[in-house]
């Protein structure tokens, strides 16, 4: 639901913006986006006392824009977003509502090693929390430019066999959710960037297998993941559509396939909801 506010404050503070959605499910993306007004400068935002920074819009200069990623644990509620700006040198603040609601995503029961599941040796445990500090740290870092310049593609033309927000019960055991969408993926497959960017990772790690992960500017990231091969290296600028390596069965997995996700400010978020959003509202006039 499209909802379009215009506020008329004190002292002909005109305050104009649009936002995607007031009502989002946990694990989505909220877009607010800002027209350029006379003498105003859209600073951040502050949502679940987290500061997002507001960026003018990487296709349309005359807009800025921020994404307000809600976690997949954020339990339905009523959230404030605190919209911070100044005007004619002055700084000035607005509330806005967002209505979390519960997203009722899908369960599946999924067999694999026993050694993935429940780890017991204390250097795979050391070797997995390694990777989460070094994965969490490339995703806190938000590049202040974007690479963006056109609308996303997905990473590879196949059926989707998972989506994104399943919970995982993994031998019995629940273990979490499904971070991201897989698709169906024989061994070999060449996996493509989604957009242009820059590759932050390029690593075997346990879980994830061979893994890549871009960063396409403005705290904004995507990941592959299950790997066989890599065609790319970290710090290497890619263009949308260049082959990033092939598809593989490596790290927690049943069988050959590519899981595709992505992140916001760090948030992990539905990465097909995110990429419908960016295409159809923010980068839209390039498309």
């Amino acid at each position: 639901m499209k909802l379009f506010f215009l506020l008329v404050l004190l002292v002909c503070d005109i305050f104009a913006f649009d936002i995607s959605s007031s009502t989002v499910a946990n694990g989505k993306t909220v877009l607010i986006e800002f027209d350029k007004q006379k003498d105003t400068l859209y600073k951040d935002i502050v949502f679940n006392k987290k500061r997002y920074k507001i960026f003018l819009n990487p296709v349309d200069k005359t807009k800025s824009y921020v994404l307000v990623p809600i976690s997949y644990y954020q339990k339905p509620s009523k959230k404030i977003v605190k919209i911070e700006y100044l005007q004619n040198g002055k700084k000035r603040y607005k509330r806005v509502f967002i209505g979390v609601k519960e997203g009722n995503y899908k369960k599946e029961k999924i067999k694999v090693n026993k050694s993935k599941v429940n780890p017991r040796s204390k250097d795979v445990k050391k070797r997995i929390s390694k990777e989460y500090n070094e994965a969490m740290r490339i995703y806190n870092h938000i590049t202040k430019k974007s690479y963006i310049d056109s609308d996303f593609i997905l990473p590879i033309d196949s059926n989707i066999t998972s989506a994104f927000g399943t919970a995982r019960i993994y031998n019995g055991s629940l273990k979490g959710y499904h971070s991201g969408t897989d698709f169906r993926a024989k061994m070999g497959t060449p996996i493509v960037a989604s957009n242009d960017g820059v590759v932050a990772l390029v690593k075997k790690r346990f879980y994830s297998g061979g893994t890549v992960i871009i960063d396409h500017g403005e705290g904004i990231y995507t990941c592959y993941f299950h790997m066989s091969k890599f065609n790319v290296k970290k710090s290497q600028f890619v263009k949308k559509g260049e082959v990033l390596g092939l598809s593989g069965k490596s790290g927690r997995v049943t069988g050959p396939h590519l899981h595709f996700s992505a992140r916001v400010y760090g948030v992990q978020v539905d990465p097909l909801e995110l990429i419908s959003l960016l295409n159809n509202r923010l980068l839209k006039d390039k498309k």
